[in-house]
């Protein structure tokens, strides 16, 4: 509850028009893109400079009002759904490129820039910025660099957390601190841009970022395998690797997504087909040539019917915009659309795409399988209706499993959309009781009164589960 004094120290700091505590305004930001979450925050706030953002916090700690930093809401884990109240933050008047540093590649961000709009600025200078989660359109660096977020480039390029070499972060004290730098060797202490990237605002609010920029590769080209067999599609993944070839993109799309998809985007993709993979590698002519003629070879034997390379930049664009829009496809077959992410090493795709299957069958739930296959990181996506009680029970179920299995084959509960609320009940499976005890001292020693993102990553209780782990 924010009381009318401490409403108007907050209007003193950003001006009456970047403070909303209306009932309409409120509900705009209860929500994210996670199905079945929604909470009202107490106000909304858009600061307009990191001053601002720290004047916030000091009143915040001080009168225990939970903060919850927002970019665009895209992600999956309910990360930012304002589950305890208190006030958002967004990030629209922060939201400008800094610099572009082309004698040091980086570039200097605020955490408000659309993702798309930082790619098209460095490639404008001939650099590449490689981290493309399939929101860029919308999604913040910000909410990016919170999340650690992946993309389909991942399995050559890294992820966000690979692109972070520096950080501005107000703290829950309200301190302002900064680590990092443009630096390629810091060794100075512990390495607090890791800690803060993929924390999800539960340590601190980032206001300022450095990224690594690399020089733009020379070309590219794109193929598109097509299997009557979905293992044997997994088993050319992990073919792919052990030949020592690392494609910029290795993608996976099951029949039910690619019909799907078909419809959404009408490009001619194939929809008689149990799965395709998606394929591209970038570099030099001489690198791109050889490896494309080597990977479409494994595909075929490994009995892919059909390899097609992209003839021209047009058709292979096309190929990434239908891999990019499955789950705006998939989220129009029912109400409800749960887009979950289990991951587990390469070599154990095959195994993995079999499991949740069969865990569909036995659930007797729909559920269409893409992913980014490359590194592991599949995507299991289930239609469903939360009108639907007993449904939604079986795909709860179905999901635990999938989990389960994933952390068996020596995987992890996610790998790209966070723990959020979606998977805190299960985060002991993964790290054990020892391993949350750690992650709890850090938030203690740095959030004593627990204002940033509360209800986060932590569970109040854990799923109860016997899980073999390797």
């Amino acid at each position: 509850m924010i009381t009318e004094r401490v409403k108007q120290q907050f209007i003193d700091i950003v001006g009456a028009e970047n403070y909303d505590d209306s009932k309409a305004g409120r509900l705009v930001y209860s929500y994210d893109a996670t199905p079945n979450f929604q909470s009202l925050p107490d106000a909304v706030i858009a600061p307009r400079n990191t001053k601002e953002v720290s004047d916030i916090v000091k009143i915040c700690n001080e009168e225990r009002i939970p903060i919850v930093p927002r970019g665009s809401g895209t992600n999956l884990c309910a990360g930012t759904c304002p589950t305890e109240g208190g006030i958002v933050l967004l990030f629209k008047h922060m939201n400008r490129i800094l610099e572009i540093d082309e004698e040091n590649l980086t570039v200097t961000v605020q955490p408000g820039v659309i993702t798309l709009d930082l790619i098209q600025a460095v490639e404008a200078k001939g650099l590449f910025y490689p981290p493309d989660p399939s929101s860029m359109k919308i999604s913040t660096i910000g909410g990016n660099i919170n999340e650690n977020s992946g993309g389909l480039r991942g399995l050559k390029y890294g992820v966000t957390r690979d692109y972070v070499m520096g950080l501005e972060v107000v703290l829950a004290s309200g301190d302002i601190i900064r680590t990092g730098g443009k630096l390629a060797k810091d060794v100075a202490g512990y390495d607090l841009t890791r800690l803060f990237v993929g924390s999800e605002g539960t340590l601190g609010i980032i206001t300022e970022a450095t990224l690594k920029l690399i020089p733009m590769p020379e070309t590219k080209q794109t193929m598109l395998a097509l299997y009557e067999d979905l293992e044997a599609a997994a088993r050319s993944v992990s073919t792919i690797i052990a030949n020592k070839i690392i494609p910029t993109t290795l993608e996976f799309l099951d029949q039910p997504t690619l019909q799907v998809v078909e419809s959404f985007v009408n490009i001619g993709l194939p929809t008689d087909v149990k799965a395709v993979l998606l394929i591209e590698q970038d570099g030099s002519k001489e690198v791109v040539a050889r490896d494309m003629e080597a990977m479409a070879r494994i595909c075929r034997e490994q009995r892919a019917i059909s390899v097609q390379v992209a003839k021209t930049e047009e058709e292979a664009n096309n190929l990434r915009t239908a891999r990019r829009s499955a789950l705006s496809a998939l989220a129009r077959l029912k109400p409800t659309t749960i887009l979950e992410d289990a991951t587990v090493p390469r070599s154990q795709i095959a195994n993995m795409v079999k499991a949740i299957n069969d865990i569909a069958q036995k659930y007797n739930v729909t559920i269409c399988t893409f992913g980014h296959a490359g590194d592991g990181n599949l995507h299991p996506t289930c239609p469903t209706d939360v009108r639907d009680k007993d449904e939604l029970h079986r795909v709860e179920q179905a999901f635990e499993d999938i989990f389960a299995k994933a952390i068996e084959l020596g995987g992890t509960i996610t790998g790209e959309h966070g723990v959020g609320v979606m998977k805190a009940p299960y985060l002991e499976w993964k790290l054990g009781k020892e391993g949350i005890a750690a992650m709890k001292a850090i938030k203690q020693a740095l959030d004593p009164n627990n204002i940033m993102n509360p209800g986060k990553v932590f569970a109040k209780s854990t799923r109860k589960r016997v899980v073999v782990t390797r």
